[in-house]
């Protein structure tokens, strides 16, 4: 089994090195083998942000090593594309670039090219970054890679908060899957004044699990069991 927290931390505009200070503070509270952030989190949801480079996330690094974790954080990165980093104590990579982009993302970002999955402690975790996550195709071709978790890092208003439990379990039934949700909080650019939170975990029978609410700064965590054949609960 493996145990994941979905985090929403607060963002400051443009300011990199403050929000890897806040992911960290997150990674450090949240006691989780693998941490969710939403979308964009290192930057806000800003289309003219630069992209991140990779030296500025050390302090992240750094609590990933010191912790055990791997964090799964949102920035823009190279093509350009809306990105999902994958942190730990070993390194800084893309592990995802956003397929299905939305509203006014095409006039600076490029789609990614295909679906990704990354594997923690034999648990597979499919990623997805917010417009993918409602696009039935992208679940279907990313839980055909073999997928235990589907994890998303999500933004939303907070009059679309039913938007996140609605895909969740859409997904964790269709496909028998437990999915991740790390949705953004407080507020940020592209009109978005205020973001809806409730970042959670469902199972694979939709039943969320356990919830962020709407707090900046929530972090919240559930155990996943691992697989039968592999031993898992």
């Amino acid at each position: 089994m493996i145990t994941i927290a979905v985090a929403q931390p607060r963002c400051t505009p443009y300011d990199v090195a403050a929000n890897v200070a806040a992911h960290a503070e997150a990674v450090r509270a949240a006691g989780a083998r693998v941490v969710v952030f939403p979308e964009l989190s290192l930057t806000g949801y800003h289309f003219d942000a630069p992209v991140v480079p990779f030296d500025l996330v050390e302090p992240l690094m750094a609590a990933c090593a010191e912790t055990g974790s791997v964090a799964f954080a949102g920035a823009p990165v190279a093509g350009p594309h809306i990105g999902v980093l994958e942190v730990s104590g070993a390194g800084v990579r893309v592990a995802y670039r956003k397929v299905w982009l939305g509203g006014g993302e095409p006039a600076r970002f490029r789609p990614g090219p295909a679906p990704a999955v990354v594997e923690v402690d034999g648990v597979r975790l499919g990623l997805a970054v917010c417009k993918d996550t409602g696009v039935p195709r992208h679940a279907a071709d990313t839980v055909a890679l073999g997928v235990d978790v589907y994890v998303a890092g999500m933004l939303e208003h907070a009059w679309q908060a039913d938007v996140l439990d609605e895909r969740a379990r859409r997904v964790a039934v269709e496909h028998d899957v437990w999915v991740a949700m790390a949705s953004f909080a407080g507020s940020t650019g592209e009109g978005y004044d205020s973001a809806a939170g409730r970042s959670g975990v469902w199972d694979p029978s939709g039943g969320r699990i356990v919830s962020a609410g709407t707090g900046v700064d929530a972090v919240v965590r559930a155990v996943i069991p691992g697989r039968a054949t592999d031993g898992g609960v």
